[in-house]
């Protein structure tokens, strides 16, 4: 009896069971929900086992055995010693599903066993958070050194590249949460503020124009400089930065007022008709400054004062000035390349969904109708929702995918607003939980691994609501526990009890 009694304190005390609650009632919210979408179209039992409702419980009973293997059976250091030989092996398969799966919407990202469809990418987030944690936390192994940052950034960028390949951007995406991991472990927090003015610049050039993006990002190198200078000139870079950005902004109007003054002096050499042969050169030249655009002029200011910005670093010794030169550089090549970018990179219903998230085009019968249809339904689910199975876009099928990608409108409209406070809160306790966790532990692969989990959550977590709100383009991406779908089940289910199963090793020893 005590012998017992001593085991089931020590469970009690080393298993973070308010971990695994949350786990297991987002798991089964989402599975009630899976139901909900489909019970008008397929048949109405939720344990038919033919339909979706009915198959998802047979990968939750899956899971739930899965995790309890990995939580009370294998041994916890078995992650630590097998993270690459899993990483090369995933790897592998990521590169293999693109020659032999079917295309599916454009992607090739999709195994087929049977019945059973299985997609390396979700398994391709554990080998990586596992790898990473392995390497950041070799002794000696410090961010801030040129190598080590290229060891770590490599790791992250082989499989979001192979992934890419496999026109899977929406989990690709996922990858650069890893650098809130990084961020964590000692990167400068700098590289979180490029990530983000990389994005407003592609938005910007999208929307606004490439002057106005390049104006943006002299406005932040400005305010950048004069705050990381020598005190005693922060005022003087500030001044001098505000005007110089002001007066940039006049010169499209300025600009514009010129090329008309200029195009009817063109108009009127070509109406002159005895203008001698050498007009035919002066019409040449004021034909060349009509397709002069303000973004060259701004950029070429910006050249011009370059010069004059590096010998000022090399006087003062600032060395700020040379990453923000550099900076500057990058920017407006970002900028220029932003074009090519969107029209070649991208696919055709990438660019669209793009287009029509950020106000380019409407189509409400096209590209936009899953996004159009998942606001209606979340907006008419009130404040308590319309009651479960009494969602009328819902029952009547209008959002397309709404079992997988598109689960938390469901939330939304049957649950309403206290449904999808209540959900989101789940998963905020989930996320600050492992962080929480992740800080106890003495062992800095369980910390950076935790870290790394949280991060895959958040990450998923942020672009599935955002794109069923209309705030992020569809990329078609499920919610972690909810959507429907053995892999992503497994796959988070493999995320979070390999770090509880972590977690307990330590704490048994506390």
């Amino acid at each position: 009896m005590i012998e017992i009694s001593s085991h089931q304190r020590g469970l009690k005390q080393s298993v973070d069971w308010a971990l695994i609650g949350v786990y297991l009632a987002l798991v089964f919210i989402g599975w009630i929900n899976i139901y909900a979408s489909i019970h008008s179209t397929e048949p109405s039992s939720i344990f038919d086992w033919s339909a979706r409702s009915g198959k998802q419980f047979i990968w939750m009973l899956t899971s739930f055995g899965l995790g309890g293997l990995i939580l009370f059976v294998l041994p916890p250091k078995l992650w630590e010693g097998l993270s690459i030989p899993m990483y090369i092996g995933v790897l592998a398969l990521l590169v293999l599903v693109i020659f032999v799966s079917k295309d599916v919407k454009g992607s090739h990202s999709w195994f087929e066993l049977g019945p059973v469809k299985f997609q390396p990418a979700e398994i391709s987030k554990i080998t990586t958070s596992l790898v990473l944690a392995l390497v950041l936390s070799q002794q000696g192994f410090k961010l801030n050194k040129f190598k080590h940052f290229m060891i770590a950034a490599a790791i992250i960028a082989l499989p979001m590249l192979i992934i890419v390949a496999e026109s899977e951007t929406g989990s690709a995406l996922v990858y650069v949460g890893f650098i809130f991991v990084l961020y964590r472990e000692g990167l400068s927090g700098w590289w979180l503020g490029l990530i983000g003015l990389v994005i407003a610049l592609f938005v910007g050039t999208l929307t606004a124009g490439s002057f106005w993006a390049v104006l943006l990002l002299v406005g932040v190198l400005v305010l950048c400089s004069a705050f990381m200078g020598p005190g005693k000139e922060t005022g003087r870079r500030l001044g001098l930065g505000v005007l110089f950005v002001g007066l940039m902004a006049l010169v499209p109007w300025l600009w514009g007022l010129l090329s008309n003054a200029v195009q009817t002096h063109v108009d009127w050499i070509a109406n002159v008709t005895w203008v001698p042969q050498a007009g035919e050169t002066q019409d040449w030249f004021w034909s060349f400054i009509l397709k002069i655009k303000p973004v060259y002029l701004l950029v070429g200011a910006g050249l011009l004062a370059i010069p004059f910005i590096l010998w000022h670093a090399y006087r003062q010794r600032d060395n700020f000035l040379y990453v923000a030169v550099a900076a500057f550089m990058f920017g407006v090549a970002m900028v220029f390349s932003t074009d090519y970018i969107f029209q070649n990179v991208l696919q055709p219903h990438q660019r669209s969904r793009i287009e029509v998230l950020l106000g380019l085009k409407e189509d409400l019968a096209g590209v936009g109708y899953n996004v159009n249809q998942s606001k209606i339904a979340i907006g008419s689910g009130g404040l308590f929702g319309k009651g479960y199975l009494h969602g009328t876009q819902t029952t009547f099928g209008f959002v397309p995918e709404q079992s997988t990608d598109f689960i938390f409108c469901t939330v939304g409209e049957e649950w309403g607003f206290v449904g999808c406070f209540l959900v989101i809160m789940l998963y905020v306790f989930l996320i600050v939980r492992l962080i929480l966790d992740s800080e106890r532990c003495r062992s800095p692969f369980t910390r950076i691994y935790g870290y790394c989990v949280a991060s895959c959550v958040f990450m998923h977590l942020f672009i599935n609501i955002g794109m069923t709100i209309g705030l992020m383009p569809v990329i078609g991406i499920p919610l972690p526990l909810l959507s429907y779908g053995g892999s992503s089940l497994w796959a988070f289910t493999i995320m979070i009890f390999v770090f509880l199963a972590l977690y307990r090793d330590e704490k048994k020893y506390f």
